[in-house]
């Protein structure tokens, strides 16, 4: 299995720890994001090299969410920002030692100024309403990725947001690269089962590219 050049499968879940991640990833999963909140700094280096040690045993590709200072110390090589976190980051140690960043947007203003810091991905969302996570900003819709895509050109962009397997072939048609996942395995009663469907479509969709 080959990760693909940029790091970015068509299935990207998302994970709020390292138990998770330790589930998910030997199913076959290319790209992860360990997405901690509310831990201390000792278990966030925990939990960043522990799930370094997975994806490595399974050639899997950890994005890990905003600690990007503790990432680049355990050897991490892709972090997500959100908006308030890139205002933080420190962005040319970051591109001087190798780390790829992908950056969340949700608004044309928050758009520009993720071209601004040159991001190795751009994320769009909520495409629909999401359960999971309490968001001040409304569903995009598939045209808003479209509007995205043209702006952003070859730019990977990734989706996120209340997609099922339902939704995501809609979702890649509208020029998302990307589908990242939580809520939809996260609430099913078998998360395990659920991943495996949406592997299957994921190999579907590079097998027609």
């Amino acid at each position: 299995m080959t990760i693909p050049a940029d790091g970015l499968d068509v299935f990207y879940p998302i994970v709020p720890d390292l138990a998770w991640l330790e589930r998910l990833v030997p199913l076959g999963v290319r790209t992860v994001q360990l997405r901690l909140k509310d831990a201390s700094p000792e278990e966030v280096r925990r939990q960043i090299l522990g799930s370094l040690e997975v994806c490595i045993r399974h050639d899997c590709q950890l994005i890990v969410n905003d600690y990007w200072r503790e990432a680049l110390a355990a050897g991490a090589d892709y972090v997500h920002l959100g908006q308030e976190d890139l205002a933080k980051a420190d962005l040319p140690t970051l591109k001087a030692r190798g780390m790829r960043v992908g950056i969340s947007t949700h608004s044309p203003e928050e758009l520009s100024i993720a071209l601004a810091a040159e991001p190795d991905y751009v994320a769009l969302g909520p495409v629909w309403e999401t359960r999971l996570k309490a968001m001040k900003w409304p569903p995009q819709g598939l045209d808003r990725i479209r509007e995205w895509k043209s702006r952003i050109g070859s730019l990977p962009l990734v989706a996120i947001g209340g997609i099922t397997p339902e939704r995501a072939p809609s979702v890649i048609e509208a020029g998302a690269q990307s589908v990242a996942v939580i809520t939809d395995f996260f609430t099913h009663p078998s998360p395990e089962g659920r991943v495996r469907s949406w592997l299957d479509w994921a190999e579907a969709v590079r097998g027609r590219a």
